[in-house]
């Protein structure tokens, strides 16, 4: 005799790269939570220099924030199946993150140039602190950007390939524009 089977429910899954990009996102927002919760408790104690932060830092937050619309044409090109138009918008943002992070450094050394150092005041220590693990997020962004603007002059992207990439770039370009107004804000 076969047994009756009741409500069998089904099962849902999730694209394994998917998760992992996910696990990664919420590992990153902890460790930034953490910094700017030990940024504002330092801050409370006194000794807190002010600085100017240098314009282009708000040019380089133009720039992410316009590689972050350009990625969302690149998704949209690759779930289309448009080669040519995927090919043209990770092009631009590719060629957007790599100006950020030039634009970072010459942040860096404009700051250095007006006298704000790591070793300086922890209010300039921090600035340094916040802004390169920032970049070097950034840097593993554009791994995953190489990534997918090589397999896409290859031929060999796929939709979900393009949806993590997309979703980590977009979320860089959500922290940097977190972090970037914190700092602003609370100088």
């Amino acid at each position: 005799m076969m047994a009756k089977t009741q409500n069998i429910k089904p099962i849902y899954t999730v694209n394994p790269w998917k998760f992992i990009i996910w696990l990664f996102i919420i590992s990153i927002i902890m460790l930034f939570a953490a910094f700017t919760s030990a940024y504002l408790v330092r801050r409370a104690e006194g000794n807190w220099t002010e600085f100017e932060i240098p314009v282009i830092f708000y040019v380089s937050t133009a720039v992410l924030l316009l590689s972050s619309v350009s990625m969302h044409f690149s998704v949209k090109a690759a779930r289309k199946g448009d080669t040519g138009v995927l090919r043209k918008w990770i092009t631009v943002t590719t060629i957007g993150g790599l100006l950020f992070l030039l634009f970072q450094v010459l942040g860096w050394q404009d700051l250095q140039a007006a006298g704000v150092y790591v070793k300086g005041n922890p209010a300039e220590s921090f600035y340094y602190v916040l802004t390169g693990t920032h970049l070097f997020h950034v840097v593993t962004g554009l791994g995953v950007l190489l990534f997918a603007f090589y397999s896409t002059f290859k031929g060999d992207i796929t939709i979900t390939q393009m949806e993590v990439c997309a979703t980590y770039w977009h979320f860089l370009d959500i922290l940097w524009v977190y972090l970037f107004l914190f700092l602003i804000y609370f100088r």
